[in-house]
Parts: C-alpha cells; structure tokens; sequence
C-alpha cells in the first residue's frame, strides 16, 4: 500500500513539474531571448544560455520607443474599466441576487448570458462604428466603453455567486437597525465580499491590460496608443526586431506578475466563493 502511495505521489510529482514547464516554458524563453543581443538571437540553433547578456533591448523599449507612455495609457484604461465595471456588476449582481424572481432579471440575466456566447471579433466593425459616431474613435474613452462592456456580464454573474453566499438574516438585521438599502450595501454586504471583490477585479484589470484587437483598431495615435498594439512597433514590413519584442513583452508581463503574486489568495478565495455553495 505505501509502495503504491508512494508511486502514485511521485508520478503525481512528475506530472506537475512537467504541467508547470509546459506552462512557464513560454515565458522563461521570452525572459532569456529579452537578454540576448541581435546576432545571439537569430542564431540558427538557439540555446537557453545566452553568452553575452545585454540590456540593449529594454533601453530600445523604455527610451528609444518611450513605452513608458504607453504603460501610462494602459494604467489610466485599465483601472478606469476595472472601477466602472465594478461600480456596475455590484449593483447589478445584488439585483441578480436578491431580485432574481422579479421578470425583467431574468430577462437581463438571459441576455447577459446570450452576450457571452458572441465572439468579440462579430462586434469590432458595430463598435467601431458607434465609436466613430459618438466621436470617440482615437481616445482613451473608446477603450474603456469597449473593455467595460465586455467583462460586465461575467463580473455580474461571480458577484451575483457572492452576494448568494451571504445570508439575508444578516441584511435584514442591518434594516431593522435602521440602515438603508443602499447603506447596507455598502457598510455591511461589500466588506464580507471584499475577496470576490478582488477577484473579479483582477479578471477586469487583467483583461483591459492583456487586450490586443480593440486597442490596436481603435487607436491611431501614439499618444493614446496601449501597451500591447504598441509591442507591433518593432514588426516591420520586411524586419522583425526580436529582441525588442521579447523585452517589450517582458515590460508588459511585470505589472500582472507582481499584481498576481500579491493578491493570489484573494484571487482564488474568491472564485472558490463562488464556486461552493451550501
């Protein structure tokens, strides 16, 4: 029996550090080439030890291309559709949680649903036209619409789970002492969900900041232009600056690593909410 355990937890063991190279293999060849000058990198057999390391790449990112004013651009859009899709998704996910009998909820609850089901590429050429309307075609603005409209519906329905996990005694007892709805909301309901708050404000933060096809459509400019469509400066029609992509993706991995590796254990917390109930 401990031979077999035994077995079983080394292939478990084996299976995991395999999982977690296939995983990490991507980025820790993206984290070497970054540091790999232009003759190392397009060398025809490529190797993981680089024989003369340079910083050449990032100084060609951060000054030569000035991305620190595209990592600007995309702070300002992604915390700005974090924030609003928030604000939005609490409100509507306490509807969808405590009013989910009442017919125009289910009504929205199915059309967010349905919503989810549409590729994002169907709607690029119906935005880019209402944005071309409205006149925000080129700004910040259109980003921010755009990245807010897309992560509402799933943002609604994980902090709808939270909002079902918290007992309605405890709601109630905040009315009786006098408290209003919307003061409930927000000095008894919104602190128990602080962890599926997180969460699902990673999920927005992170999906505005990773964003390619909208950012790249919408924005024609350089002083609006995003982190990553401005990783396509380094492609031209006949070169490929490699070392510069690498190290250009490098910059913009560093941001969600560090975010990530805070704020994991209210991440997972929180999707673990909402996946148990009981």
């Amino acid at each position: 029996m401990t031979k077999k355990l035994s077995l079983g937890r080394i292939m478990a063991y084996i299976m995991t550090f395999v999982l977690v190279m296939y995983c990490i293999f991507p980025f820790l060849w993206m984290l070497i080439s970054s540091f790999k000058g232009k003759g190392e990198i397009r060398r025809p057999n490529p190797s993981f030890i680089i024989s003369q390391p340079t910083l050449d790449n990032f100084k060609t990112v951060l000054v030569d291309a000035g991305f620190t004013k595209y990592i600007s651009n995309s702070l300002v859009v992604s915390l700005s559709a974090c924030i609003i899709s928030l604000v939005i998704s609490l409100l509507a996910g306490y509807a969808f949680s405590r009013y989910y009998r009442q017919r125009a909820v289910k009504v929205s609850n199915l059309f967010m649903l349905l919503s989810q089901m549409i590729p994002g590429v169907l709607l690029l050429i119906p935005l880019y036209i209402v944005m071309r309307n409205l006149g925000l075609l080129d700004t910040k603005m259109a980003l921010i619409i755009a990245y807010t409209t897309f992560v509402i519906p799933l943002c609604t329905f994980m902090l709808s789970s939270g909002f079902d996990n918290i007992p309605k005694s405890l709601e109630e007892a905040a009315e009786i002492d006098g408290c209003s709805k919307f003061g409930t909301i927000w000095r008894i309901l919104i602190p128990v969900m602080v962890p599926t708050i997180i969460s699902v404000g990673l999920y927005a933060f992170i999906n505005a900041w990773n964003e390619f096809m909208f950012g790249y459509i919408f924005i024609t400019t350089s002083s609006n232009r995003t982190l990553t469509p401005a990783i396509m400066l380094f492609k031209g029609s006949n070169t490929v600056d490699w070392g510069a992509i690498m190290a250009a993706s490098v910059v913009a991995v560093i941001p969600m690593a560090v975010i990530f590796l805070f704020l994991q254990k209210y991440f997972i917390s929180g999707l673990m909410s909402g996946a148990v109930k009981g």
